[in-house]
């Protein structure tokens, strides 16, 4: 459930492009947006109609559900022009969609490199790619790439998954070099190991949790809830100056019941991630 914590009256009517916006953090993401009246289109491969018709009911303002496999770049360059005509140039790019499937080194095939990385690195790189000239056309805009504290980890059991992170990285960095000129924000959010349905379904067990735990220095799991306010932060104007960093944030209790409070570091020469690890 998303707490309208923070508002952002910039975002009211922004127009927001999220991959793999109907399910897992993506959801989450989507239905932040909602709650700040954005108008948000997202793609996926598996069906998100049930999902649309709940955040209608739940806000009245309907996501634009597009099914598209983003791997495919010619269908996901079509699926960000169909969202430009329906909801306006797109001012909003979070590059969520991502496939972390556990693999070996040496069961990896040419042919699965090449589609783990045409899901994890390529279609980042295109559809930034394919919103660029939009956001120049109305002065700027904020691209937020999803990534994760694999890379920077070292960790084993999905080597190219891990590459692709390392270059999602590299990416931000680059292109909001090149784009800030124009007024065009790129950055990175890495979270840690977010507990969502799937990872619970086909990735957590009760040992692996416990040695990840006693790896933070904040000894709490993070849900896909947790990284929503840190994205619309990213999103909106209270960010103008900020582009080209990775960046993490921590949660805590107020007195007066949960509250997200950011912490967040910028700098040019380490990274620091949510739920800090040592």
């Amino acid at each position: 459930m998303i707490k309208k914590n923070i508002e952002f009256y910039d975002l009211s009517g922004a127009s927001v492009f999220i991959t793999g916006g109907g399910s897992g953090i993506g959801a989450a993401l989507t239905e932040g947006f909602l709650a700040q009246s954005s108008k948000v289109s997202f793609v996926q491969r598996s069906d998100g109609n049930e999902f649309c018709d709940r955040m209608e009911k739940k806000y009245q303002n309907r996501p634009n559900y597009i099914k598209c496999d983003i791997s495919n770049i010619s269908k996901l360059r079509q699926a960000i022009n169909e969202s430009s005509e329906k909801n306006g140039t797109i001012s909003i790019l979070v590059n969520n969609a991502a496939d972390d499937i556990r693999h070996s080194t040496l069961e990896v095939t040419e042919k699965f490199w090449d589609q783990s990385q045409a899901i994890n690195l390529k279609a980042y790189f295109f559809a930034i790619q394919s919103v660029i000239q939009g956001m120049i056309g109305i002065g700027g805009g904020s691209i937020i790439n999803m990534s994760s504290i694999s890379y920077i980890m070292g960790n084993a059991g999905y080597p190219s998954y891990v590459s692709a992170n390392s270059g999602i990285n590299g990416l931000t960095r680059a292109l909001a070099r090149e784009f800030g000129v124009h007024k065009i924000r790129v950055n990175t959010i890495a979270p840690g190991w977010v507990m969502t349905e799937k990872q619970k379904k086909l990735w957590v067990t009760e040992n692996l949790l416990r040695d990840h735990l006693e790896r933070q220095c904040i000894k709490e799991t993070l849900a896909p809830q947790d990284l929503v306010d840190s994205v619309l932060f990213f999103a909106s104007s209270a960010s103008q100056k900020i582009t080209g960093q990775p960046t993490g944030c921590r949660l805590w209790c107020g007195n007066h019941g949960l509250k997200y409070k950011f912490l967040f570091w910028f700098y040019f020469h380490r990274c620091t991630y949510f739920t800090r690890y040592v």
